[in-house]
């Protein structure tokens, strides 16, 4: 009995190290994979992005928070967070301060200086909320440790190291969003080496502590998803039939014209026309006493390239119109 004690007891051991090597080589093999592709795809010193990596820490709190998104939340609910006289005013200083750089940035992209001024407000309130967490710390948890969205992050990962190479950047100083954005437009790394332009001509496109380059780098971003110059972003509509609402979709891609959703029985305020094959989409918007419906137009989708909410967008654009009517009126 004790020789079969024994072996009954060696054997449970052999099993227990065998699941502790086989955890730890479930969690090492995507961190092997990493290196190597940096290695192979970039030319980077394996020892360097291993030793990169061995410090960086994986954050629950960062697990926790992309788990509860804001946009999660009933319009009524999220329009209050950003549609504030507080940040209108800051926003109005903003666009005091810097009116020569918008205007300039108008002209060459044909974004409009509100939707500018908006996009950086609503993301981190004129510079003041950058962000709290490392940015390689953010990559790091939510490109190995955050299954739904690991791909993503893992590649935004990949492109931080080459955005820190390129740029001259800490690697492990920038401080950024829980996703990984950084500086005073919220970019992911991707969108920072892709769209960041060196808007004052100093050699350096400094997004983290620039305003001016993020005003100009915000306007390009834009440009580059199609923005159309002088044109609406979307309507409120008057009239949804009950019959309409099928066409109200979650999918952020436009699939109807205009035709179409006149046809079924939509209607647009006084004064409002649209070509009959423009493309739109029929948006829903919750409040606390049932549902607004408005019109998107393309600008309104490639404002959602920036966040894919059509939240997000609204919110953006109607923080834009505030910021434009109160300086017409000034």
């Amino acid at each position: 009995m004790r020789a079969l004690s024994k072996s009954l007891l060696i054997f449970g051991l052999g099993l227990m190290l065998q699941a502790v090597s086989s955890a730890n080589t479930s969690e090492t093999k995507p961190i092997n994979d990493f290196v190597q592709r940096m290695e192979q795809k970039h030319q980077f010193d394996p020892a360097y992005v291993r030793a990169v990596l061995t410090k960086a820490n994986k954050n629950e709190s960062i697990l926790e928070a992309i788990a509860r998104p804001w946009e999660a939340k009933p319009w009524f609910q999220y329009y209050p967070i950003f549609l504030t006289d507080k940040r209108l005013q800051k926003g109005l200083e903003f666009w005091r301060a810097h009116e020569e750089t918008l205007a300039r940035a108008e002209q060459q992209t044909g974004v409009p200086a509100q939707i500018i001024v908006a996009i950086i407000g609503v993301e981190t309130f004129y510079g003041t909320y950058k962000g709290k967490y490392s940015v390689l710390d953010a990559l790091y948890t939510l490109g190995f440790y955050y299954p739904p969205r690991a791909k993503f992050f893992n590649s935004e990962l990949e492109q931080y190291f080459l955005l820190t190479k390129e740029e001259g950047f800490d690697i492990e100083s920038v401080k950024g969003s829980y996703a990984g954005a950084m500086g005073w437009g919220q970019f992911i790394s991707s969108s920072y080496r892709h769209y960041a332009v060196d808007f004052d001509g100093d050699g350096i496109r400094d997004l983290l502590n620039n305003p001016i380059d993020a005003i100009g780098s915000v306007a390009n971003y834009f440009a580059k998803h199609g923005w159309k110059a002088e044109e609406n972003v979307a309507h409120k509509v008057s009239t949804v039939p009950d019959n309409a609402y099928s066409l109200v979709s979650k999918e952020l891609k436009f699939k109807h014209q205009w035709q179409e959703i006149r046809d079924a029985g939509v209607k647009l305020p006084d004064g409002v026309s649209l070509d009959s094959q423009q493309s739109v989409k029929l948006l829903a918007f919750e409040t606390e006493n049932g549902q607004e419906h408005w019109l998107g137009l393309p600008n309104f989708y490639v404002i959602t390239r920036y966040n894919h909410s059509p939240l997000y967008a609204m919110a953006v654009y109607q923080f834009s119109e505030q910021l434009l009517v109160e300086m017409s009126n000034q």
